[in-house]
């Protein structure tokens, strides 16, 4: 009897019938990038703790990458679910490369796009979309990451100009941005400033020692009297409502991206199955390993269902954040229990550089955590299940 010629996971739930012929072949072009220019490197990249940013943030520019979601201003103003097979694609190759594209297009941008004033937008925007200029998303603190209302990071007015002082930690860009959205407490509420690199007083250090994120720039920005003229604060938004709903933009991507390292994962792991041998037959023809693979593919596709479901959602409008951290917390939590089931499957060879699947497990330690961690989300879905809160 012949063996059946295997298929692709995705191939289970004809996911691609569900796509536009623009969104495959924008899929195709940042797969094709990811094949060709990234994945040869990232090994070293990981190993070294280190990413040539600004070179990277060219290249995603010239193919339309940053901020393609947003509307003018050199923007390509494409839909929801484009965005986010960018960014599994993006993931796929690693989580430290979607987040810097994902922090520039719907932290970064997004802000200035949505709360900025015509002459911030016309400043900042264009340059960023190229890639020529980088931004980062000063929101977290070291105190203060799930509670953002505590945040001790003040802006006080000094005549007609700002005064900051504070720190921000985990910033992702951190050290190689052009410019900082930074979030401080007024005595009007919580409101957003753009704060320029090389504005005395302002400083970005590397966070070092990481074990997840190794190829992605990852920094504590650190404020100390910093003076802004008044026209850096964001005019067009008042208290948390501002950085929560970046936020839920670059949620939307995390909901694509850890998609795209949990199907490197699954297609390393087939084919390494396919190729080692055991007790004289291929790993892939034992009962434990085909459990194994049939439930990941199981979860990756569901994944898939979900996060088109909300990209359509979200293009009508029509989404919520209740439904992307549902999307967050389920596609997050199962992209990492598939690269650690991968990883068995690899054995000893799971845990070097040599695959991917290692690093993609260590990277969504992060991805778990960031943007809303696992039990934020839970307790969101629970608060609208319920009714009741359960935050404090």
């Amino acid at each position: 009897m012949t063996n059946p010629t295997p298929v692709h996971p995705s191939t289970l739930f004809a996911v691609d019938g569900l796509l536009t012929d623009e969104e495959r072949e924008i899929r195709g072009t940042v797969r094709r990038l990811c094949d060709e220019e990234l994945r040869p490197n990232l090994p070293g990249w990981f190993e070294e703790g280190r990413i040539p940013a600004r070179d990277l943030a060219r290249s995603f520019g010239s193919l339309g990458l940053l901020g393609m979601h947003l509307e003018g201003y050199g923007c390509a103003g494409l839909g929801a679910v484009a965005y986010g097979l960018a960014c599994l694609e993006l993931e796929g190759a690693d989580s430290g490369l979607r987040s810097l594209v994902s922090v520039q297009g719907s932290l970064a941008m997004f802000a200035i796009w949505k709360y900025g004033s015509e002459e911030q937008k016309q400043r900042w925007l264009p340059g960023m979309a190229t890639g020529e200029h980088i931004g980062c998303f000063g929101l977290t603190e070291p105190d203060h990451g799930s509670d953002p209302a505590g945040m001790r990071t003040s802006a006080r007015r000094d005549g007609a100009d700002w005064v900051l002082n504070g720190t921000k930690m985990w910033i992702t860009n951190g050290s190689v941005a052009d410019v900082a959205v930074v979030w401080a407490r007024t005595d009007d509420g919580v409101r957003g400033f753009l704060v320029p690199a090389g504005t005395p007083g302002f400083s970005a250090n590397d966070i070092g020692r990481k074990l997840s994120l190794r190829a992605s720039v990852t920094s504590e920005l650190v404020l100390e009297d910093v003076r802004l003229p008044a026209d850096a604060m964001l005019p067009e938004v008042r208290g948390l409502r501002g950085p929560l709903g970046c936020l839920n933009e670059a949620r939307f991507g995390i909901v694509f991206g850890a998609l795209g390292a949990a199907l490197d994962c699954l297609e390393t792991a087939i084919a390494y199955a396919g190729d080692r041998e055991v007790f004289g037959r291929p790993l892939a023809s034992f009962q434990l390993t085909q459990e194994k693979l049939a439930d990941m593919a199981l979860e990756v596709g569901k994944g898939m269902l979900l996060a088109v479901h909300l990209g359509r959602l979200k293009e009508a409008g029509e989404v919520t954040p209740e439904q992307i951290s549902a999307g967050k917390l389920n596609n997050v939590r199962e992209a990492l229990e598939v690269a650690r089931t991968c990883r068995t499957i690899l054995g000893a060879n799971g845990v070097t550089l040599e695959y991917p699947v290692i690093r993609h497990a260590v990277n969504l330690e992060s991805v778990l955590t960031y943007e809303g961690t696992s039990e934020i989300h839970t307790l969101v879905l629970g608060r609208t299940l319920t009714g009741h809160p359960a935050f404090a």
